[in-house]
């Protein structure tokens, strides 16, 4: 209102009407105020039938209701007045100047964060960005703040719950936000310090969802921060999950990363590794389900098992390259008609290059299709060298007969399928060979059509979010013994159920083949008992993610939760509306989860210690 010129008519005597027609300028501000509002404000309902207190406006005036508001501010907790006045200050400073002290650091990264996640020009639409190593960027504003006595510890982990319950407040259920900590900074010098600690105690504090919190583990790395994870994760939390540093970092600088900025990175959101600072990457683009072309290939009879595993290739391979072949005209498309400013003033090298991250602009533009169903195709080929190339028990149509009609009338023969054949997870090389051939060929696949497109980098992932759900509930049966329409493998690791020789056999199985070519991501789900998992087995745990990690894991998440718990929870929701699991690299609200991803979670094999 003060922008408007006042419209004062001859012989007008009471003021007060609509203002002047307004210049082109105002209009274009006004009219953007409305849009903003007609977004911002609900307006059904009934209004304005009413009047207001005159004799309060006649008697004070808008100078004495203003002086009422002082007083009542003035009347607020003195702590609380002097927090609000210290966070007027530090919103008059941040994001727009340098941050000069711990508070400000946090707060400026949340403005940034949450303008990104909502800018319009987009989605409209909260989206998942996170927020990199807060342990690396934070901890030179902490400790110049602690050692002039600025801050006490206790004071920095209040910042950070704050931090983290507004990453709730920003992300919708069912997707996922956070942060890694731990690692290597770009001098190849181990992080591992006290706001590492701090920012893992966020998820025993709020217990939310999110932040979605990866421990970077190193072999250097001192024990009390991954004994601190196990304690978390005892809890009944689903973070931290912990990552393996060095083979991520080999893997990033298999895909042109120098050393250096290979030790800095995100997952960003469940496990899909994307460098911090530069990326321009998409994930997850697309998800394959790797069933489909066994099953298609199961239309005739083979001479031997390496022909049947060829045809399976030669469909896989057409897959592939139709997938990605679509994932680069989205990119086109989205270079030819979007543009993200504000983003790509925070990407190298949108700047340097003068381009936007949507036309290219980021350091690195990877794409990383998603391969779903490795467990499900591992078992299947073993069933199928085992039962027909090898015992000569049933024929390839046989097979598929009974996979056509879901096992109807041949339980004893699924059965069969299902226990009496070995299974990935256990570590039994009848089956694990199958692992390796299979993450072979797509890592050889991937760099096929890498070379075919000028500047793209088609990168492998091997976890799935929710997919191996959605996935499953178009798949028929299969020849593992899976039934039709039941969800594929949770992840990296043995389908559910599947690993009977306990924790230790299933690590050696899911660490046979090279994970550090599958940058996009890797995910190895293990489900520990809650009674088993106490502070004497924390020991055992810990040697156990050691062991993962020595062998070339990529990432592992742990599940503490009995299944009883689980079933109990499904029968009253409102009782464990907090209980929450790991998914297929992300976590989330049991209670919330469908009935059948419910199921899914609950079929997976429970460890105890």
């Amino acid at each position: 209102m003060e922008q408007m010129e006042p419209n004062i008519d001859s012989g007008e005597l009471i003021l007060g009407k609509s203002c002047r027609p307004l210049t082109e300028e105002q209009r274009k501000e006004w009219e953007s105020l409305r849009e903003y509002a007609s977004k911002q404000f609900a307006h059904d309902g009934q209004d304005s039938h009413m009047a207001i207190d005159y004799d309060l406006l006649l008697q004070q005036g808008i100078k004495g209701i203003s002086r009422s508001i002082d007083e009542k501010l003035n009347e607020t907790d003195g702590e609380r007045r002097e927090e609000l006045l210290e966070l007027a200050r530090i919103c008059s400073r941040v994001p727009e100047h340098p941050a000069e002290s711990f508070w400000e650091a946090v707060q400026s990264v949340h403005f940034v964060t949450y303008c990104l996640s909502m800018d319009p020009e987009r989605y409209f639409a909260s989206q998942q960005f996170q927020l990199g190593h807060p342990d690396k960027y934070l901890l030179s504003y902490y400790q110049k703040d602690l050692d002039a006595g600025k801050i006490t510890s206790d004071q920095a982990q209040v910042l950070l719950d704050c931090l983290g319950i507004q990453i709730n407040n920003r992300v919708p259920s069912g997707l996922s936000s956070g942060y890694m900590v731990g690692g290597r900074d770009r001098n190849g010098k181990l992080v591992a310090n006290e706001l590492t600690l701090l920012c893992m105690n966020v998820i025993a504090d709020i217990r939310l969802v999110y932040p979605s919190v990866g421990l970077c583990y190193t072999k250097e790395m001192p024990d009390l921060y991954l004994k601190r994870a196990c304690e978390i994760l005892a809890k009944g939390c689903s973070h931290p999950a912990i990552f393996n540093e060095d083979i991520i970092s080999q893997g990033l600088q298999i895909y042109g990363l120098p050393e250096n900025e290979s030790h800095d990175y995100i997952h960003s959101t469940c496990v899909e590794i994307t460098p911090a600072a530069s990326s321009g990457v998409w994930v997850a683009s697309p998800y394959i389900n790797l069933m489909e072309p066994l099953l298609d290939s199961m239309d005739r009879e083979y001479d031997c098992m390496e022909d049947m595993w060829e045809e399976s290739k030669r469909r896989l391979d057409r897959r592939i390259g139709r997938e990605l072949a679509a994932q680069v005209e989205y990119r086109k498309a989205r270079e030819e008609r979007s543009m993200v400013p504000l983003l790509s003033c925070f990407v190298n090298d949108c700047l340097e290059r003068g381009k936007d991250i949507e036309q290219g602009g980021a350091r690195y533009g990877w794409i990383m299709p998603s391969f779903v169903g490795l467990a499900n195709l591992v078992d299947s080929l073993t069933v199928v060298e085992t039962l027909v190339f090898g015992e000569k028990r049933y024929s390839i149509a046989e097979i598929r007969k009974m996979l056509e009609c879901d096992f109807q009338g041949y339980e004893k023969e699924r059965l069969e399928m299902l226990h009496k054949v070995p299974k990935y997870g256990n570590d039994d090389d009848r089956a694990d060979k199958w692992s390796i051939a299979i993450t072979d060929y797509i890592v050889a696949e991937c760099r096929k059509y890498t070379d075919a497109y000028e500047d793209m980098n088609f990168v492998p992932s091997a976890f799935c979010w929710i997919m191996h759900t959605v996935l499953g509930e178009g798949t028929g049966a299969t020849p593992d013994g899976r039934l039709a329409g039941c969800p594929l493998g949770d992840g990296s690791g043995a389908a559910q159920g599947r690993e009977t020789k306990g924790p230790t056999a299933s690590i050696l199985s899911s660490t046979k083949w090279s994970h550090k070519e599958f940058i996009g991501g890797v995910a190895v789900n293990m489900k520990f008992s809650r009674n088993s998992f106490e502070k004497d087995s924390y020991a055992t745990v810990m040697a156990m993610i050691k062991a993962y990690m020595m062998r070339g894991g990529f990432e592992i998440q742990v599940n503490v939760v009995d299944a009883d718990m689980l079933l109990e929870a499904r029968k009253n929701p409102e009782q464990y509306e907090d209980l929450l699991v790991r998914i297929g690299g992300y976590s989330d609200y049991f209670v919330r989860l469908s009935d059948k991803m419910q199921q899914e979670v609950i079929l997976r094999t429970e460890h105890a210690l």
